[in-house]
């Protein structure tokens, strides 16, 4: 008997065990893997000691804290964000993502995070008729993947010469040594990095402010097709963070301009 009583002792001591360890140890905190282009000044960027910075990860990182949840964020280049999205190594991707008929057919997108106009950048002595026969044989500089790059071709067909690059910066570089003859992308990004630096004294906008995201007008963050629970704690999180301005205040820290209608009623206070 008295083995008996030691054998289910031991087996309650086992168990209890098992239940602090292992059966019913503490929950670990959910983690979210987002995805960042890292190379959109204002917008996001990499720093000199490696460190992603900008108003779009510093937008995230507020979020993942009011959401209580962990967030790494993983820098690619923006052409292959939708397909690591896709293939389930990335959560979110937290660029500016344009509602393209093609994107909305395989992800889901969020409440606006901006509204940003598209223009053309060309040299302050050009005055081009943006036509096929006033732009053809131009050299224009586009991002790879992007909105605008297909609304080039759709519009432009074969009369202008895209040139390619996997971020603005090297567009910038090729516009200011001549190698191009104009690019078009977001006013905002080209005001702050190009049109207002001494590279760009002898540039301008032209053509126009153009929506080239389709028929619906802004910017948004997106998840995959089966991620609409997530995808709502993103909207009503960023939607809190707009309403108290700290929306307002982390974009301040980049640039001067309003990126949503919203930040109206912060710019009064």
């Amino acid at each position: 008997m008295k083995m008996k009583n030691g054998r289910i002792l031991a087996s309650l001591g086992l168990s209890l065990v098992f239940l602090l360890v292992g059966g019913v140890a503490p929950a670990h905190a959910e983690k979210l893997v987002l995805g960042n282009e890292g190379s959109y000044p204002p917008f996001s960027m990499v720093d000199s000691s490696g460190k992603l910075t900008g108003f779009e990860p510093d937008l995230a990182r507020e979020m993942c804290k009011r959401m209580n949840v962990e967030c790494q964020i993983v820098v690619m280049d923006f052409k292959g964000l939708i397909p690591a999205l896709l293939q389930n190594k990335l959560d979110a991707v937290v660029s500016q993502t344009k509602p393209l008929p093609e994107r909305l057919e395989k992800v889901l997108f969020g409440r606006p995070v901006l509204f940003n106009p598209d223009s053309y950048v060309v040299p302050s002595s050009k005055n081009y008729v943006f036509t096929k026969e006033g732009l053809k044989g131009v050299r224009i500089g586009l991002q790879r993947g992007t909105a605008q790059a297909k609304y080039v071709a759709e519009t432009y067909g074969d009369a202008m010469l895209p040139v390619f690059y996997d971020n603005p910066d090297q567009i910038r570089l090729d516009l200011a040594s001549g190698r191009l003859d104009m690019s078009l992308g977001p006013k905002i990004s080209w005001t702050n990095e190009f049109l207002s630096k001494p590279a760009g004294k002898d540039w301008k906008f032209a053509g126009g402010d153009l929506w080239t995201g389709g028929g619906e007008a802004g910017s948004s963050w997106i998840t995959r097709k089966n991620g609409q629970a997530l995808l709502e704690r993103m909207n009503q999180t960023i939607d809190t963070i707009i309403k108290d301005c700290t929306f307002t205040k982390l974009r301040k820290q980049y640039m001067e301009v309003q990126l949503l209608p919203e930040e109206a009623a912060c710019t009064r206070q």
